[in-house]
């Protein structure tokens, strides 16, 4: 069973190393981190560097797809040559998957179009550019053979999810005890239902300085723009 997950300059790190680390544990799964070409990607943080080891070119049908999130997701959106591999891989996949803000890009793909949909909350807003119906009060949304869940540390949860369903209940439940995973955070504050205001303000502030930046402010208004553009030309149709 072939696995590939995106990698693409800007990723957040947990985004995909948690469905990673599930997923490889899986019967036969071979994890192919896909790229335009193999080299070192260089993650949000601009410290932590990992290697794409294939191309989008030699990673044609994966079995699985797995798309992260990241500071510049919105940019990487616009990348035809991406897009145009989601869409084809999309079609011979079992499952089509995205963590965090990676549900844009199948978004900007069309694989999420009058489907629901959920993402970080930050990036919930824009999916509705894409007539997709945003979903903020869960961590996992499964529409056919696609899945979104919510930001960065859902990624563990849908790595379980989706072990559960190719490898089985009890191979997935094996796989979260071999990783412990057995969530007890030490504060109750990981969803905005809970968060009060003063954290709510702080962590937009806190994820801004990079949001903010000059390409990413272009990259977001250049893709919405798009996004309205091909709205405006299907209701002319």
């Amino acid at each position: 069973m072939q696995i590939a997950i995106v990698l693409y300059p800007g990723f957040t790190a947990l985004d995909f190393i948690g469905p990673y680390e599930v997923l490889r544990w899986l019967p036969d799964a071979q994890v192919r981190f896909v790229w335009h070409e193999p080299g070192p990607i260089t993650a949000d943080s601009g410290v932590l560097i990992v290697g794409a080891t294939h191309s989008f070119d030699e990673t044609p049908s994966p079995d699985v797809i797995v798309v992260p999130g990241g500071m510049t997701t919105t940019e990487h959106a616009r990348d035809e040559k991406l897009l145009a591999w989601v869409r084809q891989a999309h079609t011979t996949a079992a499952w089509t998957a995205s963590v965090c803000s990676g549900s844009i890009i199948l978004a900007a793909a069309g694989l999420l179009a009058g489907k629901r949909a959920t993402s970080h909350w930050l990036a919930l807003p824009a999916l509705k550019a894409f007539g997709v119906t945003p979903v903020g009060d869960e961590r996992i949304v499964h529409s056919g053979d696609i899945v979104t869940c919510a930001g960065v540390s859902a990624g563990i949860d849908l790595g379980l999810w989706l072990a559960g369903r190719i490898g089985g209940e009890d191979r997935a439940k094996v796989i979260q005890l071999s990783m412990e995973y057995d969530p007890q955070p030490p504060f109750d504050s990981g969803h905005l239902s809970k968060a009060s205001a003063k954290t709510k303000a702080a962590a937009t502030a806190l994820m801004a300085r990079d949001l903010a930046k000059p390409a990413q402010l272009k990259a977001s208004a250049l893709l919405l723009w798009d996004a309205a553009i091909g709205a405006a030309r299907s209701r002319r149709g």
